[in-house]
């Protein structure tokens, strides 16, 4: 039996019969950027995500940038994020001219640890005026930026109690957590803007690359989006230097579509990931945790245990698809190594990325799948 790790063709074709007719619509109006259904699908997705206003643009990564910029970060500022996220966070806040500054995450939930973002704020941190001047870096500290990430979210409750205190915007990562919940509320909606990816492989995913960003600012909203058309404030009046950060016409149409299924995905991904941990009990790996107050909605199943690559070897060789998110953390990567971390820098970070591997998770997979991986698994461990 071959697993993937990821199934996108079964959302295509789940859409397939629609999106053609959708499509040939815009092929025949030929209203292909910046048109109805990019319209629609930011109203659509805001109010999915309990938000008041939404700008979608070309990739998560340009959400994110976008997001910075409308919020007002730049050179001057610095940032609190995490090092154990996809390499767009921190990238995104040196593009926007702004420092990095990342701290560690703890084991349960692996997302920014509170406790370590106030004890760099006490430890580097003078109040200056209104803000937080870090007599570290000269900078001022202007923004948390914490990753909900692989599907679940983070404490947003002590987080915003510390941004809160502190005078600190908080802009959300939410690449991986489409629909996911933190005591009630829909993440994207909690921060004071927020950014989305639409990377083919995500929750809610376009044929491609898309993002969105969110915002009960309707300046932040605004700014946003004169940014994504360079700066444009009317046809070739240019405010301001933005970027080419659109979302297509097309792209929008698989969105939309996608949208109406994401809560019964997501559904289907819960399912699986608590019919994976009743499997996995008894076994030597470290699960998932249920955390309360905390929905999560398992863009990924992520799992830590001894002997990873060997047993991420024996589950390739059985035909199971298996990965790492993330082998080597941010504040490891060659590109960043003028900011100063070292190895030993980010201990949980670090340890965890030696531990984690992701096993196969998508909306479509079948129990006999899920049965068939944690076989192999069983295998390897001699259980």
């Amino acid at each position: 039996m071959n697993v993937p790790m990821v199934n996108i063709r079964a959302q295509y074709d789940e859409i397939k019969e629609e999106l053609w007719k959708e499509w040939e619509k815009v092929f025949d109006s030929m209203h292909l950027m910046l048109g109805p259904n990019m319209q629609a699908f930011e109203k659509e997705f805001a109010s999915f995500c309990g938000a008041s206003y939404g700008a979608a643009v070309d990739s998560g990564t340009g959400a994110l940038l976008l997001a910075l910029k409308a919020l007002g970060i730049g050179p001057d500022d610095e940032v609190i994020t995490v090092s154990y996220t996809f390499f767009a966070t921190p990238e995104s806040v040196l593009l926007a001219g702004a420092l990095p500054v990342m701290v560690d995450i703890d084991e349960p939930s692996y997302t920014m640890d509170p406790d370590k973002v106030e004890a760099y704020i006490r430890a580097n941190c003078v109040t200056e005026g209104k803000h937080l001047r870090d007599k570290r870096t000269g900078k001022i500290l202007k923004a948390l930026l914490p990753v909900h990430l692989y599907g679940l979210p983070c404490d947003m409750e002590r987080l915003g109690k510390i941004a809160k205190e502190n005078n600190l915007l908080i802009l959300e990562d939410c690449a991986q957590a489409h629909g996911a919940k933190f005591q009630g509320k829909t993440v994207g909606s909690i921060g004071d803007a927020s950014a989305f990816s639409f990377y083919f492989s995500k929750n809610l995913s376009a044929l491609g690359e898309g993002g969105i960003v969110l915002s009960n600012d309707e300046k932040v909203t605004e700014e946003v989006k004169k940014l994504r058309m360079h700066g444009q404030t009317g046809r070739y009046t240019h405010q301001c230097l933005g970027y080419n950060a659109r979302l297509d016409e097309l792209q929008a149409v698989v969105l939309r579509l996608k949208l109406r299924k994401l809560e019964g995905w997501n559904r289907k991904r819960q399912e699986i990931a608590s019919l994976y941990t009743t499997l996995l009990e008894g076994t030597p790996l470290t699960l998932p945790q249920n955390l309360s107050g905390r929905e999560s909605v398992f863009h990924l199943y992520v799992v830590r245990g001894p002997r990873r690559d060997q047993l991420a070897d024996h589950l390739k060789a059985l035909g199971i698809g298996v990965g790492v998110h993330y082998p080597i953390p941010s504040h490891l990567q060659p590109a960043l190594a003028n900011l100063g971390y070292k190895e030993g820098s980010l201990p949980v970070c670090e340890r965890v990325a030696k531990e984690i591997l992701t096993l196969p998770m998508y909306p479509h997979m079948k129990e006999e799948e899920v049965r068939y991986t944690v076989e192999g698994i069983r295998s390897f461990y001699g259980l």
